[in-house]
């Protein structure tokens, strides 16, 4: 293998760890909970995608890149994955600690319990069946760092400011999100004052099933192989 061949096989590897999360303040990547493994991200028109498999649950991870507390308001299909709203920047959140890792596994029922994403048709969405299709097939992460402060407990779920705007972007998509089962998932509540009224970076992360991402667009699929009238010798059965 020559210094060529080499090179290439390193610039695929690295592009191949890079592709598995978004995110410059944090890692933002999605996880099938089935297998752990974490979907690759597909660049598309500046936009980065993930495929979607129908029925099989999954979970949002963020990993902090800061030296510093952030909050993590964290939003699927439009819908604020703790309050049930419909997504805006300025409110609830998970507070995540320097260097902090969050698993979000589903919409927050109360501090101890959760239901579960999980990929579905459209119609089943947890979005579609509250009269809000209109945001299907996204997940947003806005990160706010700490305004300068004493120290706080740090790894609860941080109210949202009383005067809080309502904004909506429109991305129709195919796939959505359902509310699965329930589960065990604690959480507290912590005080956590926003160093800035904008988010310091708020990061979109898209997904719908393999044809339509194929139909679109964003992935290419391998070409198939051609068959051969003479592949080789007849082997044992």
């Amino acid at each position: 293998m020559n210094l060529k061949q080499l090179l290439g096989m390193a610039l695929a590897l690295t592009v191949s760890t890079q592709a598995l999360a978004v995110g410059r303040m944090a890692d933002v990547s999605v996880i099938d909970r089935a297998s752990g493994r974490v979907l690759p991200v597909h660049w598309h028109g500046g936009q980065a995608y993930v495929v979607g498999k129908p029925g099989s649950e999954y979970r949002i991870l963020v990993r902090s890149r800061e030296g510093g507390d952030l909050l993590a308001v964290t939003s699927v299909d439009g819908v604020n994955v703790i309050t049930g709203e419909t997504a805006h920047p300025l409110q609830s959140g998970y507070v995540l600690g320097p260097r902090g890792r969050l698993a979000v596994d589903g919409w927050r029922k109360s501090l101890s319990r959760t239901a579960a994403f999980y990929f579905t048709e459209l119609g089943d969405s947890y979005a579609a069946r509250t009269g809000r299709p209109e945001d299907v097939g996204v997940i947003g992460v806005a990160l706010f760092r700490r305004k300068a402060e004493p120290p706080q407990p740090i790894g609860g779920i941080a109210p949202e400011p009383r005067a809080a705007a309502r904004d909506s972007a429109k991305a129709e998509e195919s796939l959505g999100t359902g509310h699965g089962r329930s589960e065990t998932s604690y959480a507290r509540h912590v005080r956590f004052e926003r160093a800035s009224a904008a988010p310091a970076e708020t990061i979109t992360l898209r997904y719908d099933s393999y044809p339509n991402l194929v139909a679109m667009g964003v992935i290419r699929p391998a070409p198939r192989a051609q068959p051969r009238a003479f592949p080789g010798f007849v082997p044992d059965a």
